[in-house]
């Protein structure tokens, strides 16, 4: 559990949910469009699982 909310802590956590919150808020003002908000989104909801998968063990 320990382990988890330190993860949940990290800088690149805290960004990524900071980013995710700031477009969500454009949608729903409308500042942005929703083709613009899922491109943006996707990817970095992308980098941020993308970046916690633990490469394979290739040996």
């Amino acid at each position: 559990m320990r382990e988890r909310l330190e993860r949940l802590l990290s800088v690149k956590s805290i960004v990524t949910l900071i980013l995710a919150a700031a477009f969500v808020h454009l949608a729903i003002q409308g500042t942005v469009s929703s083709q613009e908000f899922m491109t943006v989104f996707t990817m970095v909801v992308t980098f941020y699982f993308g970046s916690q998968m633990e490469p394979a063990d290739r040996s």
